[in-house]
């Protein structure tokens, strides 16, 4: 079956999303302390790997291709975990929102959301510039 862009946009975020925990996870395999949390950390990197070969495979690529340029790893890994949390506490104000009484309250967290999605939109368009943030 034929992928729409929408589809092969949501899977190359994914797949986005899986990279920058595996680098977390081996950074923080590098930082640990105790024998069994770095050994967690690094079975969590086989099982992310794993995770990025299928959707590789599902948008017809192998898992070692990587985008051309100049970028910056751990940039781009910074930028991909902040435009993250933007999303998700986007989300989490979104909730809020509607399940709060108080129209006051409402209105103040809905500018506060406001607020998140702009520096989140900020951060989208640096990395559109930079590389690090295709949308075909």
């Amino acid at each position: 079956m034929q992928l729409s862009q929408k589809e092969k946009m949501l899977l190359e975020d994914l797949k986005s999303h899986e990279q920058m925990v595996i680098q977390k996870c081996n950074d923080y395999a590098n930082q640990a302390q105790d024998p069994q949390l770095k050994q967690l950390f690094q079975s969590m990197v086989q099982q992310e790997q794993q995770h990025i070969q299928k959707i590789s495979q599902k948008l017809n690529q192998t898992p070692a291709q990587e985008q051309a340029g100049q970028v910056n790893q751990k940039d781009a890994m910074m930028c991909h975990d902040m435009l993250s949390s933007k999303k998700y506490l986007s989300s989490v104000y979104n909730t809020a929102i509607f399940e709060i009484q108080d129209k006051a309250t409402r209105q103040e967290l809905n500018a506060i959301q406001s607020e998140k999605q702009k520096l989140g939109e900020e951060i989208f368009n640096y990395m559109q510039n930079k590389g690090m943030y295709q949308v075909h």
